[in-house]
């Protein structure tokens, strides 16, 4: 059962088969955790594609509509909100140009949640995938 106060909070699996994957991004299990912090979140996601275990770079989400450098990646800054206690929303840019937008959603009821993400990828390639993750 969630945090009523936190629905974001613990670790969810993909549900593959609600998914709507990028031609390019198709992971066949994935995993991923928020971590509550003091500003915001800590998001780490893990999978498998194409029989290779894959570990994401971890994501914090500092929800105050700032800009924030990403570490690693020169030039990139990210911008997170939450319009409504059930909705994140996080874009990334390099100077004024967009590399990312996502939206991260939890269901009224707290048992699943949508992630609809676009961007270019490290291949320099357009991509937009819509995952379902349901709650463990």
């Amino acid at each position: 059962m969630p945090n009523q106060t936190d629905l974001f909070s613990g670790t969810w699996k993909m549900n593959a088969r609600k998914s709507k994957f990028d031609p390019n991004h198709q992971p066949s299990e994935a995993t991923m955790r928020f971590e509550r912090e003091a500003e915001g979140y800590l998001m780490r996601a893990e999978g498998t594609s194409d029989g290779k275990h894959i570990e994401e770079q971890p994501q914090r989400f500092m929800l105050d509509g700032e800009e924030y450098p990403v570490p690693g990646a020169p030039g990139v800054t990210t911008v997170s909100t939450r319009p409504d206690a059930n909705t994140i929303q996080v874009s990334a840019r390099n100077g004024d140009s967009v590399l990312g937008e996502g939206s991260y959603v939890v269901s009224a009821d707290g048992a699943t949640l949508t992630a609809t993400v676009r961007g270019i990828d490290a291949q320099q390639r357009p991509f937009q995938t819509t995952v379902v993750w349901d709650r463990e």
